[in-house]
């Protein structure tokens, strides 16, 4: 791979799978397990955020990126960033205190295979180092680009986002919540990191506000549009396709999309959002079209 981000002949599945071989190969050498007593914490963080995956998050950082035409160093700086937090937050989501998990993506849960200490500790580990490398360098010669990713992730990622969408999960196994609720609770859950993932590239380009808020947009119904995927698989996938248990959120009485709308108004809603996702990206032409396509994958995924 060149310093310029995909030619415009690449497929949807190319840029897919060359964002996650990019990305993993920074994580290997960010992660490297020293050979002290602490090794046992840097093989934990290894073994959750190298964990076979899709590196959506990742491919939308690498594809906002390309836009505005970022050197390649520096998104991938940012998309192994986005994939240690969102690592972190499936190792900190498995365990018993949340929900309770024995497997992801196809294998033991991270305290499964440690233990609950080792896991929580990974878990932290994984968070902070994403915000070293995103404060590094490497990430931009710009410090003030680089602050303002570190501030963007860690409103993504804090209680007004990700974290207090967790809190409203717990909630939701204990109280009912209405569809608005529910939008709230994915919004801050799921899309905010999703949200980051995509105007990322507009802040390492510094590209003005029009571009942001088009990315934005694509980034809200696509991340809503992702959560209905999800809450279908939940309720018509498998554990030998998604790769972790399903229909958990039934089992504990959680409302989510599919249960509060039915399958087919669900799918409908998924779809409609993707369209309204699509139509955000007008701005760009045809350098957005890796983008559209990610959308129309959303919802027909198996995983």
């Amino acid at each position: 791979m060149t310093e310029t981000l995909w030619p415009n002949t690449i497929t949807f599945e190319e840029a897919l799978a060359d964002a996650a071989s990019l990305t993993d190969s920074l994580l290997e050498r960010l992660l490297v397990v020293p050979p002290d007593l602490e090794a046992r914490v840097y093989e934990a963080m290894r073994y959750a955020v190298l964990a076979p995956g899709k590196r959506m998050r990742p491919f939308l950082v690498l594809t906002s990126a390309r836009l505005f035409g970022v050197a390649l160093r520096c998104a991938v700086q940012v998309a192994a960033a986005i994939e240690m937090v969102h690592a972190y937050s499936m190792v900190h989501d498995d365990l018993p205190a949340m929900d309770d998990s024995d497997l992801r993506r196809g294998r033991p849960t991270c305290h499964k295979e440690f233990d609950e200490a080792t896991a929580v500790l990974a878990g932290d580990g994984l968070l902070t180092t994403a915000f070293e490398v995103l404060a590094h360098p490497d990430t931009h010669a710009d410090p003030a680009v680089r602050c303002e990713l570190v501030a963007a992730l860690a409103a993504a990622a804090g209680a007004a986002g990700m974290v207090g969408g967790q809190m409203i999960d717990l909630i939701a196994e204990h109280r009912p919540l209405d569809i608005g609720a529910i939008t709230r609770l994915q919004r801050m859950k799921t899309g905010a990191l999703i949200a980051f993932s995509c105007e990322s590239g507009a802040i390492l380009a510094k590209a003005p506000t029009e571009a942001r808020t088009a990315l934005r947009g694509y980034a809200h119904d696509l991340g809503l549009a992702y959560q209905i995927a999800d809450d279908l698989l939940d309720v018509e996938g498998s554990t030998a396709e998604t790769g972790k248990p399903v229909g958990a959120d039934a089992a504990a009485g959680k409302a989510t999309f599919v249960s509060i709308l039915g399958v087919e108004r669900a799918r409908s809603q998924a779809e409609l959002l993707i369209g309204q996702a699509v139509a955000h990206l007008d701005l760009f032409g045809r350098r957005a079209e890796l983008l559209r396509e990610a959308a129309r994958f959303v919802i027909s995924r198996r995983t």
